[in-house]
């Protein structure tokens, strides 16, 4: 199909200011159904692309940038295909959640506007109808934007058009979280801005590194050409530095936990599954396929990085009783997994780690809905609060108990190839070098599966089994807007781990090229 990846990129945000002017004039229904349609539309574009293989667009640009363009291979189609996927089953999802959020706020609102006049506070229903229809417009339009800005990072294939992305999803973001966020949500929504963008900046330096002494910022270009070793050394720190920020890996970890807490819970849904994992993306492309040479020399730092993340982030999880700050140092932790096996050197372990990007999403995902549901119809976050809720809650249960299943590695769930295949790839080059550091590693990687079981498995008695508290009794399921889309993702879930060639057919392949296998 002619423009294909074009449309798929494009028409979530052109189209926006409809969602905008649908949810304003009609209400949250429509501007729900109207997103959720074009994100499907895109949806079936991007994996219709990737099933006939390697798909190249190119559209002139300006002479200083080189072209504009969008590239699906190998490795960018895992991630296109679950960032769109994800992004079209939350839309859904995100009805129901949004507006006993805005309701929330409405009453916050007038609460304090009566305060000020000292008049009583009877509300007229179209005045809440109206703040529901103008918060959903805004809320849809953004939604839209963010999912194009993530889809065009994976895409790009040309560094300033990468850089331009990668930017244009932190916008978006920025305002979700700053308009209906939970707790100092302005001041965490500049505290993501901060940081995201201040890890952004420091990636532009390594671009501008690479693209002025080559003279091109176009991938083909790059690819082709040799960088001097110092620069491609420079550069290549630089961007790791850039996407550590976005990966929320040790050291640059800080403003995750924060952020997650705070954003609604349908966009902590796409945060952590699929926009983090975007800085893993942007590794594999622009250090492990672009600076071969550069990336040997830090492979076994990024090992060394993503085994800490891994420890840290399972510890720091086991520590909390909010239940999306929980998920949220989860979320830390399997982004050091990833790294660890960025890190391995090998065709096996670089295939692991991509796999674990999409395991993580599916994963992730679930719980994160969980974590929305639980909110919505209990009213705490509070994991000691919490208990016995499997009698009430079936479905987000069982959902649930996949999810954590899926993020443990546990077969038939779609985590366990991907952690196989990655600590396979990891021991690989450990007996090839006779490195006893690599060793190692691999063995306190093990240990770290051991701690992401541990609190997987705490948070699920904790939540949902045991006896149920007293002030719990009359908790109900979530609506079907909420349970049907994780249900999707956890059926997702069983069908990927029983056949995952379904992404390693094209994975693998592609490390082995970039590995030189």
């Amino acid at each position: 199909m002619e423009y294909a990846l074009l449309q798929a990129v494009f028409l979530p945000l052109l189209l926006s200011p409809v969602a905008y002017i649908l949810g304003r004039k009609v209400g949250p229904t429509p501007a729900m159904w109207f997103t959720f349609a074009i994100l499907l539309y895109t949806t079936i574009l991007v994996i219709n692309a990737a099933l006939s293989g390697t798909v190249e667009e190119h559209y002139p640009w300006t002479e200083q940038f080189g072209e504009f363009g969008f590239l699906l291979d190998g490795l960018a189609s895992p991630f296109a295909i679950m960032i769109y996927v994800l992004s079209t089953i939350l839309a859904i999802y995100s009805k129901p959640y949004m507006i006993h959020k805005f309701h929330e706020q409405f009453e916050e609102e007038q609460k304090i506007n009566h305060s000020e006049s000292g008049q009583s506070s009877i509300v007229e229903s179209s005045a809440l109808q109206n703040y529901v229809n103008a918060k959903s417009g805004l809320y849809f339009a953004l939604y839209l934007v963010f999912a194009m800005g993530m889809l065009g990072t994976v895409l790009a294939t040309n560094l300033i058009e990468f850089y331009i992305f990668f930017e244009v999803m932190l916008i978006p973001g920025f305002f979700m979280v700053a308009l209906w966020g939970d707790g100092p949500r302005r001041k965490i929504g500049l505290m993501f801005l901060f940081w995201t963008h201040a890890g952004a900046v420091v990636l532009l330096l390594g671009f501008l590194m690479i693209g002025l002494t080559l003279g091109s910022f176009d991938f083909a270009d790059i690819q082709e050409s040799e960088l001097p070793a110092d620069i491609a050394m420079y550069s290549a720190v630089a961007i790791s530095i850039g996407l550590g920020v976005k990966l929320a890996v040790f050291l640059y970890h800080i403003w995750l936990p924060y952020v997650h807490g705070a954003a609604p819970t349908p966009i902590s849904a796409l945060l952590s599954p699929a926009m983090i994992g975007i800085g893993a993306y942007g590794l594999f492309r622009l250090v492990v396929e672009f600076l071969p040479v550069t990336f040997s020399e830090l492979a076994i730092w990024f090992h060394i990085w993503g085994l800490v993340t891994m420890i840290y982030g399972g510890a720091m999880a086991l520590m909390q009783d909010d239940l999306k700050r929980f998920l949220a140092y989860s979320s830390i932790s399997q982004m050091g997994y990833l790294l660890f096996g960025i890190g391995s050197m090998s065709a096996y372990g670089l295939a692991g780690a991509e796999m674990m990007y999409v395991t993580h999403a599916i994963g992730k995902g679930i719980l994160f809905m969980m974590a929305g549901i639980i909110i919505v119809k209990v009213g705490t976050r509070s994991i000691k609060k919490l208990g016995g809720l499997a009698g009430k809650m079936p479905i987000t249960a069982v959902c649930a108990v996949i999810g954590a299943l899926t993020i443990m590695g546990v077969p038939p769930t779609s985590g366990f190839m991907g952690e196989w295949i990655m600590f396979y790839g990891a021991l690989e080059t450990a007996i090839a070098e006779g490195s006893t550091l690599r060793a190692v590693a691999f063995g306190l990687g093990l240990v770290a599966t051991a701690l992401t079981m541990s609190y997987m498995l705490w948070m699920l008695k904790r939540v949902f089994f045991g006896k149920l508290p007293e002030h719990l009794q009359n908790v109900k399921e979530g609506s079907w807007y909420m349970t049907i889309p994780m249900m999707i993702l956890a059926g997702f879930s069983i069908v990927v781990g029983i056949y995952p060639d379904i992404f390693l057919k094209t994975i693998i392949p592609y490390m082995n090229g970039v590995m030189g296998v």
